[in-house]
Parts: structure tokens; C-alpha cells; sequence
């Protein structure tokens, strides 16, 4: 089974640019809380840079931990996003 070492996270873009499949794990951790507490705005976040790269599947999560969150906390995760995409 193939390991994903995620590093530091915030500085992941120094290197190669980030793929959809590391944002959706990331999103994936979030959302089920492995590894870190359950956290639907970063799980949203993460699921929607997922999707800004092409993944499917991180569209239809982003949609369903949206089904979770009040607009105030989708709101907070888009705002998270275009943070994390202006900074890298």
C-alpha cells in the first residue's frame, strides 16, 4: 500500500505543484477525522482545490460535507481556499 507523506501541508507548493489526489486525501482526513480532529471547513477546503484540479470525486464530497456545514462555514472554506491559492 503506497504511503503519502504530506510534509508540511501550507508549504507544498514549493516543491512540484500539488496534485488533486494529495488535496483530496487532505480532504479525506478532515472529513472522517484520520489522523486529525474532524473538521468540515478544512475538509471543504481541501475537497474544493481537489476539484479546481480535476477530481471528480472531490466534487461530489465537497457537496456532501457542504450538506453538513452552515453557509457561514462553507463560506469560511472558500475564503480558505483562495488564502491557500494566492499564497502558492
Amino acid at each position: 500500500m503506497a504511503r503519502i507523506d504530506f510534509g508540511d501541508v501550507n508549504t507544498a507548493a514549493m516543491g512540484e505543484a500539488p496534485v488533486a489526489d494529495t488535496f483530496y486525501e487532505l480532504g479525506m482526513m478532515y472529513s472522517i477525522g484520520r489522523s486529525v480532529p474532524i473538521d468540515y471547513v478544512s475538509a471543504h477546503k481541501w475537497f474544493n482545490l481537489a476539484a479546481m484540479r480535476g477530481s471528480a470525486d472531490a466534487i461530489r464530497l465537497r457537496r456532501e460535507v457542504a450538506d453538513q456545514m452552515s453557509e457561514i462555514e462553507i463560506a469560511a472554506a472558500q475564503r480558505a481556499a483562495r488564502a491557500w491559492l494566492k499564497a502558492h
